[in-house]
C-alpha cells in the first residue's frame, strides 16, 4: 500500500504542471485518431475454401423462420441456417459444416451498410451452415449465470422484453417498430445499457458499503469488480464500455486526489477506448455517448450554475439535443426538436421508475403488471408522436466536412450564446439542394421487384415510379431502404407516386411509404382495381390523398410524362402505365410489366425511336421486350430490375439477346443504378453488392 501511496505522490507531482499535461493529451490524442484511420483489420484466419469451422456461441437471433448464430472461433464469424436448432445455447461450442460468404455492401446509397457494420465489429464472413453440431457445453460462469438470468426472466408474466433490455442490454427482442419510434423521437439511447446504469449501480452499491466502511479504496474496489462483472454479463457494447473506463478513471481521480481535470480525464478516456479497439469510433452507439458525455462534462460549469432542478434538465437535454444533431444528420438525415422535451419527460420516467422496476421485478416477478403498465404508457406515446412526424426536419446527407464545420460552430455557439450562427447555417445546407441543377433518376435495386426516383432540378418536384414489394414477406422495404434514401437526397416529399399497376412487386410498398412519408398524388393505370389498389385507395382517402387513374400526360416543372395508353386489355400487365419522357434531350422509357402484345400496338399508334435509357419490362422476362420492339426503339441503355436468384429465371437469355447493342445494367449484378444528367451530359454510377 506505501509503495502505491508513493507512486501516486509522485504521480499528482507530475500532474501539477497543468499545461503541459493538456499538450501531451492533446498529442497522444491527435496520434491515436491518426492511428483509427490508418489500422485496417483484415481476415488473418480463414479463405474461401475452407468447409468446417469450431467456435463458442456468444450470441443467438431468431429473424422469422432463420437462426443467427454468432460464435468466436479463430476470429468471430456468422452462422446463417433455415434449419431447426435445438439444445444449442451461449457458450457452448459447436462444429459447423459450411461454406463461407462475403457479406454484401448496401445497394441503394445512404442506407445501411450491413457490411461495414460487420467489418467495424471484427466480423469478416458469413458461414451458410449446411450442419450445426455441438461438441461441448459451456463451462463460462459469466454465460452460465447470463442463462440463469435469462431463464428467469422469461418466467416473468410479462415486460420480459424490457428486463432483457434494461438488465441484460439486449433489445432484439423489442418490436422493431417500437425501437424505430424511439429513434425518431431521438430518445433511442435511453434505451440501452449505458452511463445511466452504470451510474445507478454505481450508486447503490456505494451507498451500501459506505454504511459498511468508510475505506474509500474497499468500497470503490468492489464497485469496480462489480462493474466489471456487470459489464462483462450484458457484454461489453460500445457504450458500456465507455462508461466503465469513465468511471474507472473518474473514481482513480477521486480516490488518490489527482486533482486531474474532468476534460483531460475525458480526452483519456477516448485515448484508452480507441487503443483497445481502433474500430469504436465507427460505431454510432459509442459516437452519441460519448460526445454526449464529453459537453455534459465540458459545460459542468455551465450546468452548476443553475440552481432549479427543472430548468437543469431542460439545459442538459438542450445540449446533449446540440451536440448530438451532426451525428444524427449523419446517420439518419434528420433531427427532432421535439425530443428536447421529450427527453425532460422520458429522462426521469426511465431512470427513476421504468429501469428500477425492472429490477424490482427481476426479483419479484408478480409486480411484472405495474411495470408493463409503464412500459405501455412509455410505448404508445412515442408511437403516437413518431407516427405524426411532429418535430421532424429533414436534411440531406452531410460530407465529412461538413460534420466537422457544424461541430465548430455548435461548440463556439454553446461557449458563447450570442453568436447566433447554427441555426442560420442549418437552414442554409437544408436549402442547399434547390440550388442543385441536375436531373438525377435512380433505379433502385428493391430485389425482384421495381421501384424508380426521379429527382427534378432545383428539387421542385420529386416523383417515384413504383415502390417495389417482397411477397410474402413483413420486412418494410419502405422505411429500411426507399425512406432514408429520399430523405439523404434532401426529398422532403413524393409529388408523384406511379404505379405502373397493380402487382405487389411494384406496389405492394406503397401503403408503407405513404403512411410513413409525404406522399401528395398517386397515379393508377387503366382497367379496373384489384384488392391491393382498393386497400391502398382507403387509406388515400383517409389521409385525404388524391389519386388518379389512366391518364394520359403528367406536365412536371416544365416537363411532360407521357403514358402511352393504347387500349384495355384483359390481364394486368399489358395494363401497365407506360411512360415515356424526355429530361434535358435525353429519352426514358418506363415499360412495368407490359408485355409484347402491347409492344406491338405502342409501336402501331407511337413514333419512339432512339431511346437513351429503358427500363426493360417485365424483369427481363421472355414475355416481353420482343426483337421488333427492341430494334424500333434502339435503347442506348437497359436497366434490368430483377432479384438476385430469384425463381422466375430473369433475365431471360432471348431478351439479353434481342438487347445485344445495349449497355445493359442489372440491380442483382449492379445494384441501383443512378443517372445524372449534369451540364447536359449524361453520367452513370451504380452501386455493387
Amino acid at each position: 500500500m506505501a509503495l502505491v501511496a508513493n507512486y501516486m505522490k509522485r504521480l499528482k507531482h507530475i500532474l501539477q504542471h497543468r499545461y503541459l499535461l493538456k499538450v501531451i493529451t492533446l498529442f497522444f490524442l491527435f496520434i491515436v485518431i491518426l492511428y483509427t484511420q490508418l489500422v485496417d483489420k483484415k481476415s488473418n484466419y480463414y479463405n474461401y475454401n475452407e468447409k468446417s469451422f469450431t467456435g463458442i456461441v456468444y450470441r443467438i437471433k431468431i429473424r422469422n423462420d432463420k437462426t443467427i448464430i454468432y460464435i468466436k472461433a479463430k476470429e468471430k464469424l456468422i452462422v446463417e441456417t433455415y434449419k431447426e436448432i435445438q439444445n444449442i445455447k451461449l457458450g457452448d461450442t459447436i462444429y459447423v459444416t459450411g461454406t463461407l460468404s462475403v457479406p454484401h455492401n448496401n445497394t441503394i446509397p445512404n442506407t445501411f451498410n450491413y457490411s461495414n457494420y460487420l467489418y467495424n465489429n471484427g466480423i469478416y464472413y458469413i458461414i451458410k451452415a449446411d450442419s450445426i453440431k455441438k461438441i461441448a457445453n459451456n463451462t463460462n460462469v459469466i454465460i452460465y449465470l447470463k442463462e440463469k438470468v435469462l431463464k428467469r426472466i422469461d418466467n416473468v408474466p410479462i415486460s420480459g422484453n424490457y428486463l432483457k433490455l434494461f438488465i441484460l442490454g439486449d433489445n432484439s427482442f423489442l418490436d422493431e417498430e417500437i425501437i424505430t419510434s424511439y429513434q425518431t423521437n431521438g430518445i433511442s439511447h435511453l434505451f440501452c445499457v449505458s452511463g445511466m446504469h452504470i451510474s445507478l449501480f454505481a450508486g447503490i452499491f456505494l451507498y451500501i458499503l459506505k454504511h459498511i466502511s468508510y475505506n474509500n479504496y474497499f468500497n470503490y474496489s468492489i464497485i469496480i469488480l462489480f462493474l466489471f462483472f456487470y459489464s462483462s454479463l450484458v457484454g461489453l457494447t460500445p457504450s458500456v464500455l465507455r462508461s466503465l473506463v469513465m468511471y474507472i478513471l473518474f473514481a482513480m481521480n477521486k480516490i488518490f486526489n489527482l486533482k486531474i481535470p474532468k476534460i483531460n480525464i475525458m480526452c483519456l478516456v477516448l485515448i484508452i477506448l480507441l487503443i483497445i479497439n481502433p474500430f469504436l469510433i465507427y460505431h454510432m452507439s459509442f459516437e452519441y455517448s460519448y460526445i454526449i458525455s464529453f459537453s455534459l462534462v465540458l459545460f459542468s460549469y455551465k450546468i452548476k450554475k443553475i440552481k432549479n432542478k427543472y430548468f437543469k434538465l431542460l439545459y442538459i437535454s438542450y445540449l446533449a439535443f446540440m451536440v448530438s444533431i451532426p451525428i444524427s444528420l449523419y446517420y439518419f438525415y434528420q433531427i427532432n426538436i421535439l425530443s428536447i422535451f421529450l427527453n425532460i419527460i422520458y429522462i426521469p420516467l426511465i431512470s427513476s421508475i421504468i429501469f428500477p422496476l425492472t429490477l424490482i421485478t427481476f426479483i419479484i416477478p408478480k409486480i411484472s403488471y405495474l411495470t408493463n403498465a409503464f412500459v405501455t404508457v412509455v410505448e404508445a406515446i412515442s408511437l403516437f408522436i413518431s407516427k405524426y412526424q411532429i418535430g421532424i426536419i429533414s436534411f440531406p446527407k452531410p460530407s465529412i466536412l461538413f460534420i466537422i464545420i457544424l461541430y465548430i460552430i455548435i461548440f463556439m455557439f454553446l461557449f458563447n450564446n450570442k453568436l447566433l450562427i447554427v441555426f442560420p447555417t442549418l437552414i442554409i445546407y437544408k436549402n442547399s439542394i434547390h440550388f442543385n441543377s441536375n436531373y438525377i433518376i435512380t433505379y433502385l435495386d428493391v430485389g425482384q421487384g421495381d421501384s424508380t426516383v426521379i429527382k427534378m432540378p432545383f428539387n421542385k418536384s420529386n416523383i417515384l415510379i413504383d415502390t417495389g414489394g417482397i411477397t410474402g414477406s413483413n420486412y418494410n422495404l419502405s422505411l429500411k431502404k426507399t425512406i432514408p434514401y429520399l430523405k439523404s437526397k434532401g426529398i422532403p416529399s413524393i409529388n408523384y407516386l406511379i404505379l405502373t399497376h397493380g402487382d405487389y412487386d411494384h406496389m405492394g410498398e406503397a401503403i408503407n411509404l405513404v403512411n410513413n412519408f409525404k406522399v401528395e398524388k398517386v397515379i393508377f393505370n387503366c382497367g379496373e382495381f384489384n384488392d391491393l389498389e382498393k386497400e391502398l385507395i382507403k387509406v388515400l382517402d383517409k389521409k385525404k390523398i388524391k389519386y388518379y387513374s389512366c391518364i394520359k400526360e403528367l406536365n412536371i416543372d416544365n416537363n411532360k410524362l407521357f403514358f402511352l395508353q393504347t387500349k384495355e386489355y384483359n390481364n394486368e400487365n399489358d395494363n401497365s402505365n407506360v411512360i415515356y419522357t424526355k429530361l434535358n434531350g435525353y429519352k426514358f422509357l418506363f415499360m412495368g410489366d407490359a408485355g409484347v402484345d402491347k409492344e406491338k400496338d405502342i409501336l402501331g399508334k407511337y413514333i419512339i425511336t432512339d431511346i437513351d435509357v429503358l427500363k426493360v419490362g417485365h424483369h427481363g422476362s421472355k414475355t416481353s421486350s420482343s426483337k421488333e420492339f427492341i430494334d424500333e426503339i434502339n435503347p442506348k441503355y437497359g436497366v434490368i430490375s430483377v432479384g438476385k436468384n430469384n425463381k422466375y429465371g430473369h433475365p431471360n437469355k432471348e431478351v439479353l439477346n434481342n438487347l445485344e447493342d445495349s449497355k445493359i445494367y442489372r440491380t442483382d449484378q449492379n445494384g441501383s443504378i443512378m443517372f445524372k444528367i449534369k451540364n447536359n451530359k449524361l453520367t452513370i454510377n451504380n452501386y455493387n453488392p
